[in-house]
């Protein structure tokens, strides 16, 4: 018997998607379109172009003379600064020493910026940064990967 009514057909395989390749690949860094950043007593600017970006690092520090040291990443919108990680010592004791990775992803939009930030020569906050996709979430693949 003939039906004069159109049922759709909704393909929710990951192959109907356009793409197979996993998220934790996509966002995987390469030696095309990755940027390392290197902060001591200093400030070294990250990003400073809307989207998402990927930054991995590690902030080491020593303190001997019982300063307050800090590593920090600091974004920022122009008018203001806000912390999005901190590794700090605090009142330090003789020889004492931090170190400790970091793996994030942060957003910025129009006019944003995100910093890698050094108290102290004693301190170091170096890493590597890649934009996974663009401000309207348009995925940027590693530079030379294409998709099968």
């Amino acid at each position: 018997m003939a039906q004069n009514v159109i049922v759709p057909v909704i393909d929710l395989t990951s192959a109907a998607e356009g793409t197979t390749t996993p998220e934790y690949l996509q966002t995987a860094l390469a030696f095309g379109s990755q940027t390392v950043f290197s902060a001591r007593n200093g400030t070294d600017v990250i990003a400073n172009t809307a989207g998402f970006y990927r930054i991995i690092g590690s902030a080491s520090m020593r303190s001997s003379s019982g300063a307050n040291i800090s590593a920090v990443l600091q974004m920022s919108d122009g008018l203001s600064t806000k912390n999005v990680y901190a590794l700090t010592i605090v009142n330090g004791s003789t020889d004492v020493s931090l170190s400790e990775n970091f793996d994030i992803t942060v957003f910025l939009d129009s006019g944003d910026s995100i910093s890698a930030i050094s108290d102290s020569a004693d301190c170091f906050i170096d890493g590597s940064s890649r934009q996974v996709a663009t401000v309207n979430g348009v995925l940027v693949n590693p530079s030379g990967f294409s998709p099968q």
